[in-house]
C-alpha cells in the first residue's frame, strides 16, 4: 500500500478510536487485540491506497473518510465498482489478504480520513475466535457483492444518463453535501466515458431542473 502516513498513538488512544466507530459491532475483547496488533493511518482525498499488482498483507478497517473501489478493464481503462465508507471494509482486499495473491482493484480516497489495518495472520484467527468478526466479515462479503452486482446491472440495464445521475446521488451521500466538486473529466473516468459524453449529460440534467452547473461544482438539486 503507499500514500499513507503511519500515525504514532498509544493503545488506550487506538481503543478510543476504534469504539467510536466498531463498539456497536465489535466486542471489547476483541477490539483490545485489534488496538494491540493493529496501526492507524491517516490518507488524503486522491491518495492511491492500493493499487493493481500490490500484495496486500493488512486489511482496513474504515474509522472515517471514503474510499472508491475501481477495477481495471480489458482496454486498460478503470470502472468504479463500489465506494467503502466509515465502518466499512473491502472485501476485494480481505479476498486478496486471504488468499495471498495480488490486488485486482485500486483504492483511491474520495476524502480524507484514517483506517486501521490488520495484519493478515490476525483476520484468520479471529474467524475461529469470535462471532462479531465472522460475522463482520461474512456481511461485508454480502454488502460488496451486492454493491458489485448494482454496478454490472448499471452497465448492462441503464443508460448513461441514468448512470451518471444515480453516481452523483452516491457522491452527496458519501460527501454530505449537494455541492459536488468533481470536474467533468474525473466524473468521464470513474464512468468510463468521455468528458465530451459527461458535459452533455450533466448539461441535460440541469436542463431537466436536477442539478445546477456551478463554476467549479454540480450541486444535486433536492427531489
Amino acid at each position: 500500500m503507499s500514500n499513507f502516513t503511519i500515525l504514532n498513538i498509544n493503545r488506550i488512544e487506538m481503543k478510543e478510536e476504534l469504539k467510536q466507530t466498531y463498539g456497536f459491532v465489535f466486542e471489547e475483547d476483541l477490539i483490545n487485540e485489534i488496538a494491540d496488533v493493529s496501526v492507524l493511518r491517516e490518507f488524503k482525498e486522491g491518495d492511491v491506497l492500493i493499487d493493481f499488482g500490490d500484495y496486500i498483507k493488512r486489511m482496513p478497517l474504515l474509522i472515517n473518510g471514503a474510499i472508491k473501489i475501481l477495477r481495471e478493464d480489458f482496454d486498460e481503462g478503470e470502472l468504479l465498482l463500489y465506494f467503502i465508507e466509515k465502518g466499512d471494509t473491502c472485501a476485494m482486499t480481505m479476498a486478496c489478504c486471504m488468499g495471498e495473491t495480488k490486488s485486482e482493484i485500486r483504492a483511491v480516497a474520495e476524502t480524507d480520513g484514517k483506517v486501521v489495518m490488520i495484519p493478515v495472520n490476525k483476520m484468520e484467527e479471529w474467524l475461529g475466535k469470535y462471532k462479531s468478526w465472522r460475522n463482520y466479515v461474512f456481511n461485508s462479503y454480502n454488502n460488496r457483492l451486492k454493491e458489485m452486482l448494482s454496478a454490472i446491472d448499471n452497465l448492462a440495464f441503464m443508460n448513461m444518463n441514468d448512470r451518471l445521475l444515480s453516481y452523483l446521488v452516491e457522491k452527496v451521500k458519501i460527501n454530505n453535501s449537494r455541492e459536488i466538486h468533481n470536474t467533468h473529466q474525473e466524473i468521464a473516468y470513474d464512468l468510463h466515458t468521455s468528458r465530451v459524453v459527461i458535459s452533455r449529460l450533466l448539461k441535460a440534467l440541469e436542463n431537466e431542473g436536477k442539478i445546477v452547473l456551478n463554476r467549479a461544482s454540480i450541486e444535486l438539486l433536492k427531489k
